[in-house]
């Protein structure tokens, strides 16, 4: 059981810094002050999903989600 939990704290170690990693690569949310001007809404705007970083979105999203299934999985652990 102690070799499981191991394995377990290295892989959540590991989402951890990818997801520092992630996160620092993705763009800001704010538009400046193009949005003032009604600039915002562009090609790049609209198609975002399918872009790099829509991928960027996707992969956070389910890391975060393993993040917390395991997390929750140690936590669990502990009170066994």
């Amino acid at each position: 059981m102690a070799a499981l939990r191991t394995i377990v704290t290295v892989a959540l170690v590991l989402i951890c810094i990818a997801l520092t990693v992630l996160i620092l690569m993705q763009e800001g949310k704010s538009n400046g002050l193009g949005a003032i001007a009604g600039s915002s809404d562009t090609y790049w705007s609209k198609n975002k999903g399918r872009s790099m970083e829509g991928m960027l979105v996707k992969v956070t999203r389910i890391l975060v989600i393993v993040f917390m299934i395991l997390s929750c999985v140690l936590n669990i652990g502990s009170f066994a």
